[in-house]
């Protein structure tokens, strides 16, 4: 029962907690903000919106290419439209339940191409190990190419004393959790434990493949593909059209993050692009109304190619 209701907790707060932006944002802005809003999405340019679609099918694409790599380096094969296919249903899934989609892709592989659940499963963690590191690499960048930028916004914000003071408290956290994590015997942190050395043995996996160069290659064409969406994409407002590519960087971080622990970033991922990006001059009203455009766009893009990989797995499978 406890099991029941903390499953359904974790699909509906986030789906809740999304509703709750939009309705607040909405609110948050007067009629002459709503109306100045609705200039943007009218007059926008979508000539670059739908490049910014190309790029993230290109993404798409190449992830699912890059998948093969693994798979064969445990001895099993899966034709590309199958892989395709899977990783679009993994995309359309995420936006109903979070994380849900890793399952669905092995699920579909498990069904059209007889792969074991558990080695399809596998597979997917030790890419997406690679792939947190990679977004772990971009916040790093960030944080750099911004530091003056988030260090004055953070002065501004929060006095030097206090934040001196959540500093201490921080590294006191961190230095805690630490020494918890090395001495204790809970059960739950020896199931973090399995689960953190289980991604350690999935990204090791990788140096071991015949084929790591074709996969980290395709790991670059992903994440190059990524960036070049929403880098594109801002070209579709005046307002965002200068904005530099470290604020890019920054905005494409912060809206990765929103988009991964969230349905697919509903609510969150434009409050958080607006705010992001307004600290770098952007008016609220155009930094929302590019990050529902963003968002928009995406998410019909994985609708459309989501729904038609769902329908056309069956067909296309279809013995003789």
């Amino acid at each position: 029962m406890r099991k029941k209701i903390s499953k359904t907790l974790s699909i509906l707060l986030p789906i809740l907690l999304g509703v709750f932006l939009t309705i607040y944002t909405y609110n948050s802005f007067t009629p002459e903000q709503l109306e100045e809003m609705k200039s943007y999405f009218r007059n926008a340019d979508y000539t670059y919106i739908f490049i910014a679609l190309i790029f993230g099918f290109i993404s798409h694409a190449a992830r699912a290419y890059r998948w093969k790599f693994m798979l064969e380096h445990m001895g099993y094969h899966s034709p590309f439209k199958n892989n395709f296919m899977a990783v679009w249903v993994a995309y359309f899934m995420n936006m109903t339940i979070p994380r849900s989609g890793e399952v669905s892709r092995a699920l579909v592989l498990k069904k059209y191409e007889n792969i074991p659940f558990d080695k399809a499963f596998g597979s997917i963690i030790a890419e997406r190990v690679i792939d947190f590191i990679i977004l772990l690499l971009f916040i790093a960048t960030a944080v750099l190419l911004q530091f003056d930028i988030l260090k004055t916004f953070l002065l501004n914000t929060i006095p030097v004393e206090k934040l001196l003071v959540y500093g201490i408290v921080a590294f006191v956290v961190f230095l805690s959790a630490i020494l918890l994590f090395i001495y204790s015997k809970s059960k739950w942190i020896l199931m973090i434990k399995g689960k953190i050395s289980g991604l350690t043995e999935g990204l090791f996996s990788v140096w071991k493949m015949e084929k790591k160069w074709p996969f980290l290659f395709y790991t670059a064409i992903i994440w190059l593909a990524y960036v070049l969406t929403f880098y594109t994409a801002i070209f579709a407002l005046e307002e965002t059209s200068g904005i530099s590519f470290g604020v890019v960087v920054t905005a494409f971080v912060i809206g990765s993050l929103a988009i991964s622990f969230s349905n697919g970033g509903f609510g969150v991922f434009p409050v958080l692009i607006a705010g992001i990006l307004a600290l770098y001059g952007v008016p609220k009203e155009a930094g929302t109304a590019f990050g529902w455009i963003i968002w928009t766009s995406q998410t019909v893009q994985i609708i459309i190619l989501g729904g038609l990989s769902f329908l056309l797995l069956p067909i296309l499978n279809r013995k003789k």
